[in-house]
């Protein structure tokens, strides 16, 4: 038997964050009003965050401040920050960790695989060739090579010295 240790999972079995959110309304409202360690970046229009659960290694969201359901919701001001603030993080995402590929893109509703389909944010997520390694073939596991609070970091940095 293989074990993964992963600690910082302990919050959400908890539900430390998960039950301050449901009190509060929208997790991603909530997160865009206050200080997190999972927001990165923020703009006039937008922030940047890691996901929480991420999909893979530094996979971010850029979501409005506006919660709206879907991109055609949003103001041309706010379109643009948040393709330029994409653009920030793709840059960033390149430069720190050299990502061959990436996939970037929103689910627009609960049918299409919104998680949170009231308030439209859009995913960036890295790609490496052969990062689909045995483990995920065999065992449907995958492995994050840092915390999100070293990526964090580390995204904050690169981020701030533009």
């Amino acid at each position: 038997m293989q074990h993964l240790w992963a600690p910082w999972r302990m919050a959400w079995i908890r539900d430390e964050k998960g039950e301050r959110a449901a009190q509060q309304g929208c997790v991603l409202c909530r997160l865009g009003a206050e200080e997190d360690d999972l927001v990165v970046a923020r703009s006039q229009h937008v922030y940047l965050m890691l996901n929480a659960y991420p999909y893979n290694f530094g996979h971010l969201m850029v979501v409005p401040f506006a919660h709206r359901p879907s991109q055609e919701d949003l103001a041309p001001e706010a379109l643009l920050d948040l393709m330029q603030t994409s653009n920030q993080a793709l840059k960033a995402l390149r430069g720190l960790y050299q990502p061959q590929a990436f996939n970037v893109g929103a689910n627009i509703g609960a049918v299409a695989g919104a998680g949170l389909p009231d308030h439209f944010h859009l995913h960036i997520v890295p790609r490496w060739q052969g990062e689909s390694g045995f483990i995920t073939t065999i065992s449907d596991t995958r492995v994050i090579p840092d915390t999100l609070a070293n990526t964090a970091r580390e995204l904050r940095e690169c981020l701030n010295a533009k």
